[in-house]
């Protein structure tokens, strides 16, 4: 069993969609960065490749390349997710916080936990999101930014129990 952990934070500027965990989130500030900004996914994307011991996005997907200007954070996870099945890892569960002072998350939170659990082909009750803010203390609590932690567990097929050729995590064979 492997645990990783990802943080991300972007700054809020005028001009920019707010896209956080996939979804598109009405509000009058974006996320400043050279995707889409997404700091929930990047945070997530940061803890498995961390768990996996395969370095972080930066290395995979460098702000220096031309090729993941505007991308959308939801297909990069998706190829983080076939990195990590490539080394024969599955997720048991993320476990993810947003921070930020506004807007508020909540009505979001559930399509988020579905875009992601459905990018990476995980159970929905194997990923969890929530949100708090920091009492309007500090960068995020002024409302310059937004930030996102993540932790996971990953394991190896070798280390799951296995019953009738499937993991016992899951209804998959693998």
């Amino acid at each position: 069993m492997r645990i990783g952990k990802g943080y991300d934070v972007h700054r809020l500027v005028p001009g920019r969609d707010l896209i956080i965990g996939g979804v598109k989130i009405p509000y009058e500030k974006g996320l400043l960065g050279h995707s889409d900004a997404d700091v929930l996914i990047h945070a997530i994307m940061d803890a498995l490749l961390g768990a996996a011991a395969l370095g972080d996005i930066g290395q995979h997907f460098p702000d220096s390349s031309d090729e993941f200007k505007d991308a959308d954070s939801v297909e990069l996870l998706k190829r983080v997710g076939e990195l990590i099945a490539e080394e024969r890892y599955f997720v048991g569960n993320i476990d993810a916080i947003i921070i930020a002072e506004k807007p508020k998350m909540r009505p979001y939170i559930d399509r988020m936990t579905d875009i992601i659990s459905e990018a990476l082909e995980l159970d929905r009750d194997q990923v969890n999101i929530k949100a708090t803010t920091e009492e309007g203390l500090g960068f995020t609590g002024e409302g310059k930014g937004i930030a996102a932690e993540a932790v996971c567990i990953l394991m190896r097929a070798t280390e799951m129990v296995m019953n009738n050729g499937c993991c016992a995590t899951c209804e998959k064979r693998h």
